[in-house]
């Protein structure tokens, strides 16, 4: 299995001791469900809702279209390969070079999606009569297509970076393949891959909270010199939504990629990558969809009218 040619490699995948096989098998495909359920639901109100079709309801769709991907990305393999020993766990090279690339077309995509999120909200909050002109759906549409298309590239570059090299090694050391995980299959010098792939996370990451900060200080001096009660409340929900799932997403991305760099702390690298992939697409539905007015709603009326119908049948 040394063999340099050789294209089987071997994923760790989640790890758990077999009496926690079952129980972990049940939590993460719970966790799976709400995901797609949620995020699956968002969109459709969105979409057959006429009234919805509004830029800050369509980069909603936008993100829960990307969390569907990014999970569905890593989690059902996870599922699969719960109940098969460590050492049985094959992955052929080419299904991890995809999954790698989907892992970062998704993490890349969280983070400008993120981005066109907080310049809409600046626009809604600091140039509120100028926001219909500047924020039409189109520019929505533009935007979205930028951010995908700079990100498409930029991944496509980072992974080829690491398919170029030849292999020594044959063991993935995580709980799902990755750009680093198969850069480090190779005996290679891989300074080339270690300084593009700091470049690009250092653009990526310095672009996304750069635009962030200058975003919510700008509106927060917008907030703290107007005495609008309705502009404050605004501003509080673009805060408490936007920020918080910001938050979680960026700090758990910065830990897993700065644990790359200090293999002693595999477990901690290894919790930080399935923090990423599970928690925001989890809560992002939830903390964005039931949070908005209208989109709470248009749910509450959907439900009850299906609940309505089932009975009236009865």
């Amino acid at each position: 299995m040394e063999n340099q040619t050789s294209d089987i490699l071997l994923l760790e995948g989640l790890q758990v001791s077999p009496d926690a096989s079952i129980p972990a098998f049940i939590l993460l495909l719970l966790i799976y469900i709400f995901i797609m359920f949620s995020n699956i639901v968002l969109v459709i109100l969105i979409t057959l809702d006429s009234s919805l079709h509004q830029p800050m309801y369509l980069l909603f769709c936008n993100m829960s279209i990307n969390d569907v991907f990014g999970a569905t990305t890593i989690i059902p393999r996870m599922l699969r390969d719960i109940f098969i020993p460590s050492s049985d766990r094959y992955i052929h090279y080419v299904d991890c070079v995809i999954q790698a690339f989907c892992v970062h077309i998704y993490t890349g995509a969280s983070h400008t999606i993120l981005m066109i999120m907080a310049f809409d909200r600046y626009v809604a909050i600091c140039n509120p009569l100028q926001y219909a002109t500047i924020m039409t759906n189109w520019m929505v549409v533009k935007l979205s297509v930028l951010a995908w298309a700079v990100i498409f590239i930029m991944v496509t570059i980072l992974v080829g970076l690491s398919v170029r090299l030849s292999r020594c090694r044959w063991i993935i050391f995580n709980p799902f393949c990755d750009n680093a995980s198969l850069f480090k299959l190779s005996c290679e010098n891989i300074l080339i891959n270690n300084i593009y792939g700091l470049g690009y996370t250092v653009l990526l990451m310095g672009s996304s909270i750069g635009s962030v900060t200058i975003t919510y200080l700008r509106i927060a001096m917008v907030c703290l010199s107007s005495k609008s009660k309705t502009l404050n409340s605004r501003a509080l929900q673009t805060y408490t939504t936007h920020l918080t799932m910001y938050v979680i997403m960026f700090l758990s991305c910065i830990v897993m990629v700065l644990l790359h760099r200090f293999p002693h702390l595999t477990d901690q690298r290894k919790l930080a990558s399935m923090m990423f992939h599970v928690v925001p697409p989890a809560l992002n539905a939830v903390i964005y969809g039931m949070q908005i007015k209208a989109v709470r709603q248009k749910m509450f009326i959907m439900f009850t009218r299906n609940t309505v119908t089932v009975t009236d049948r009865k």
